[in-house]
């Protein structure tokens, strides 16, 4: 038999899969295969350039609510290989990480190259060959065990196991090699978007955030509260991007054409801003209303607001109507925009999709369709909210599978 373990996909899950693999098991010969000419592209984009390597979250229940699709199977998961192995893991190795007010985690280098670094080095330290601009066409299961790997140039490597971490791809053609292995995919659709709305007023108020507003899909039940960012396109920030995953498939199924309400005074009740406002106006007749706001949103973004809501913010409170009190609530509280597609980062995208949860053993991430090929990272149908756990969950499944494959 073969001692060849061959990793495909070079990315965060398949260098953690090598690596660890590697690691446990000195016999093997582990092989990490990159169809590209380039190696961790999304860790180097991610966060900035500074990758949010994982979450503070070292609850195991509450760290698996934050995958909308994979929460039970990572639950267990995580029992393995959790946030504080991440961090442990990185720290031995001298990287070290600091922990931001919103629980993100990054190194305290604030540059992804260090994460880059210390996964290449502990790859080659480790053992594992490297292969690039190696495309694989088929895997088939070997009569004898274990399994056939053919590469588009030709060439056939028989492998002893195999770990597929191809990442998550938007075309679902994409997933046919490991279709024809029996396999289920979920149709893959996009996950951490933006929201496009055509609106240039609001455009011009490009860079503004708001810490806490609640974003609502009408005619939906996805409801999200969190930091809101407005962008030179529309809206984005942390509660965007929540909603946008947790909301995948049936965004992909309005075809990204719907209608969003914004409210800028989460947790506030109406009622309370009413009478606030109302006291406001009887209290201050002769004061401006552009000087005299009591609420704490950035001057451009209640300007607009104001604007919108048909209020002078030159005007005295003196001559704001009842009607145009309430109309400004409507605003503050209920500010409504048809969003018309969304956008997507390219090197940052995350896929809703992919192998079909159930095909998969989480103890061992190895195939019930196919013994000896396991799955780490995005490739399976496993997709987690904006701030560090898509990652995580690469570090979890590449720690789970590369220990499994090294087993005599």
């Amino acid at each position: 038999m073969t001692n060849k373990v061959v990793v495909i996909g070079a990315g965060a899950a398949g260098y953690f899969s090598a690596i660890t693999c590697a690691q446990n098991n000195k016999n093997l010969e582990v092989i990490l295969m990159e169809r590209g000419s380039k190696t961790l592209q999304k860790v180097k984009v991610s966060g900035g350039g500074r990758c949010n390597v994982t979450h503070a979250c070292f609850d195991l229940k509450q760290l698996s609510q934050s995958y909308p699709r994979g929460e039970k199977q990572l639950k267990s998961a995580f029992s393995r290989f959790q946030p504080k192995d991440t961090v442990e893991w990185f720290e031995s190795r001298k990287v070290k990480l600091k922990t931001e007010p919103d629980g993100r985690m990054f190194p305290v280098t604030d540059n992804s190259q260090t994460i880059i670094d210390c996964l290449e080095k502990e790859a080659e330290k480790a053992g594992v060959k490297l292969m690039l601009s190696s495309p694989v066409r088929k895997l088939v299961p070997a009569f004898h065990g274990g399994i056939d790997l053919y590469l588009e140039s030709g060439e056939k490597i028989h492998c002893k196991r195999v770990i597929v971490a191809t990442g998550g791809n938007p075309n679902r053609e994409s997933f046919n090699w490991l279709r024809e292995l029996g396999h289920r995919i979920e149709t893959p659709v996009p996950s951490l978007f933006t929201f496009n709305i055509l609106d240039k007023e609001l455009h011009a108020l490009s860079g503004i955030s708001v810490n806490t507003a609640r974003i609502r899909i009408l005619e939906t039940k996805l409801e999200v509260s969190g930091p809101v960012l407005i962008t030179h396109w529309g809206l984005s920030g942390p509660a965007v991007l929540k909603s946008s995953s947790l909301g995948a498939r049936i965004l992909a199924e309005k075809d990204y054409q719907f209608q969003v309400e914004v409210n800028w005074l989460e947790g506030k009740k109406e009622d309370s801003v009413r009478q606030e406002l109302m006291n406001l106006k009887a209290a201050n007749p002769a004061r401006q209303v552009a000087g005299l706001f009591p609420f704490t949103l950035p001057k451009r973004l209640s300007a607009y607001l104001m604007e919108k809501a048909g209020i002078n913010d030159q005007a005295n409170w003196a001559e704001i109507s009842k009607e145009q009190v309430n109309q400004l609530i409507r605003c503050l509280m209920y500010d409504t925009y048809s969003i018309e597609g969304k956008t997507t980062f390219k090197e940052e995208f995350v896929t809703c999709g992919g192998v079909h949860l159930d095909d998969v053993d989480f103890k061992t991430m190895e195939s019930k369709r196919c013994k000896g090929l396991h799955f780490a990272g995005e490739v399976l149908d496993i997709d987690g909210i904006t701030g560090g756990f898509n990652f995580q969950a690469a570090w979890t499944t590449g720690f789970i599978a590369g220990k499994a494959a090294s087993a005599e």
